[in-house]
């Protein structure tokens, strides 16, 4: 994948590519940066579960290596049921 500047990640939803389900935006997530390298390691979504989602600290973790396409308007990203929380934001 080529450069891509925060600034163009910012709103983008993220959709992945098994079943078309909408996982949640770049805007409402956090970016897990290798410090050395500036590299992006993973997106980290906020868990949709619980009061406001205020119950319920766990984080749902996208790996970079699953993003396959950044698009004008969204993420393509390829998560199966063998990834880790997949059910949880299954649809």
């Amino acid at each position: 994948m080529n450069h891509v500047k925060l600034s163009e990640l910012i709103g983008k939803d993220i959709v992945n590519i098994q079943n078309g389900g909408r996982l949640g935006t770049v805007a409402d997530s956090d970016l897990v940066i290798e410090l050395e390298t500036g590299e992006i390691q993973s997106i980290m979504l906020p868990s949709r579960s619980g009061f406001l989602g205020f119950l319920d600290r766990n984080n749902f973790t996208i790996p970079w290596s699953c993003v396959k396409k950044i698009g004008n308007e969204v993420i393509i990203v390829d998560l199966d049921e063998t990834h880790i929380n997949y059910k949880k934001f299954s649809y």
